[in-house]
């Protein structure tokens, strides 16, 4: 009985680190500046609520996996942004 007590602790646990990106909440910004060989965005942005932040103009950088195609200069765009390795990352892009 502990065995399965244990595997279902375990199960949960990894379920609730791994099911973020099923929870992502993305929010609507507008490109104000791309830095493809920085490797970062500067977005016009509302409120992240993920991350506590209100309403601003700030730099992103750009995570794997992400097409920077969609981040063109001017254009409107639906994100999330979460912190990877400390530093503030679009980690996808509608």
């Amino acid at each position: 009985m502990s065995k399965i007590i244990n595997l279902a602790v375990a199960l949960t646990l990894s379920l609730g680190t791994t099911g973020t990106a099923f929870g992502a909440e993305f929010t609507k910004g507008k490109v104000k500046k791309i830095d493809e060989k920085a490797g970062k965005v500067t977005i016009i942005h509302e409120e992240l609520k993920n991350l506590e932040m209100p309403a601003m103009t700030m730099v992103f950088r750009i995570g794997e996996g992400v097409d920077a195609a969609k981040l063109k200069e001017g254009a409107n765009v639906e994100f999330v942004a979460d912190r990877v390795n400390g530093k503030i990352t679009v980690t996808e892009v509608k």
